[in-house]
């Protein structure tokens, strides 16, 4: 696999980057750059990733095509298509987002109508208008799944692939902000074994993290923390991924704030590797 994650630190240049990606070890990354990116940076990037064997595994959009204000809707979905428009010109294999929620609290709210049959229906619509839009033919448009809006299960992503009914509509792989209970994190590696063994064939890009569920707390406090900081088994978890996923696959470390805390995160997550023999 290609352990990678999101390059962090302060840079204003291509070649700034390049320092600390250097530094990073990493072998895939999220995209140093968007659609409003100047040509010319944009090609410095992809020029050095090239450089030095590195993959950009996905390029992300972040915003919320269902917001209830109409303006920001619009903008929203215009960003996702650019986005998606850049990666198919690139060759980026995934542009990542959430669905979205008609929640006013925040652009990925818990909110009840994320569940409703009109949310879903305009999920559908909402995923076909953007790569219709398009029509890519090199990257695939993806949802990541999350604990409190579709999709929050394997079984849920199948169907939403089946009913979007797009080729160039995939998965994105993220199995800790599935593990939204007791049960599947008492259960992790059988449920992360499902996940894989169901989406395999459409995932384009890999999240890795950790969970950690507190057992003082009543009722469930589950938190989401970096490999190694919670519980979940990443022996089992790499054999898992090795076992579906192609051996050049990109797996991305997230959701640090920090390169010393993704140097960390990597070092546990390469050193759990050599354990069972995965190469990183």
């Amino acid at each position: 696999m290609k352990l990678g994650g999101t390059v962090v630190g302060n840079w204003n240049t291509p070649a700034e980057w390049e320092e600390l990606l250097i530094k990073s070890r990493f072998k895939a990354v999220t995209a140093p750059f968007n659609c409003y990116t100047s040509r010319e940076d944009i090609d410095a990037y992809c020029e050095i990733c090239r450089k030095h064997d590195v993959t950009i595994a996905e390029i992300g959009v972040w915003k919320n095509p269902m917001d209830p204000n109409p303006e920001v809707a619009a903008a929203a979905l215009a960003y996702a298509k650019g986005q998606l428009k850049l990666a198919d010109e690139l060759g980026i294999p995934c542009c990542v987002n959430i669905v979205g929620t008609s929640s006013a609290v925040a652009w990925d709210a818990a909110d009840p109508s994320n569940y409703t049959e009109e949310t879903y229906q305009r999920i559908i619509d909402g995923v076909r208008d953007i790569i219709d839009s398009v029509n890519p033919t090199n990257t695939y448009y993806c949802i990541e799944p999350m604990p409190w809006m579709i999709p929050d299960d394997p079984d849920v992503y199948l169907l939403l692939i089946k009913d979007v009914d797009r080729e160039h509509f995939a998965a994105h792989m993220d199995f800790v902000n599935m593990i939204c209970s007791p049960r599947r994190y008492l259960g992790s590696n059988t449920f992360i074994e499902d996940c894989f063994a169901k989406l395999a064939p459409y995932i384009k890009s890999t999240h890795i993290k950790d969970s950690h569920m507190d057992l003082e707390a009543f009722t469930t406090l589950l938190t989401e923390c970096s490999p190694g900081e919670g519980e979940l088994d990443y022996e089992a978890i790499l054999r898992i991924v090795d076992k579906y996923l192609p051996k050049n696959a990109p797996v991305l470390l997230e959701h640090m704030n920090t390169a010393e805390e993704y140097a960390a995160a990597y070092d546990y997550v390469s050193a759990a590797a050599q354990r069972v023999n995965i190469e990183v």
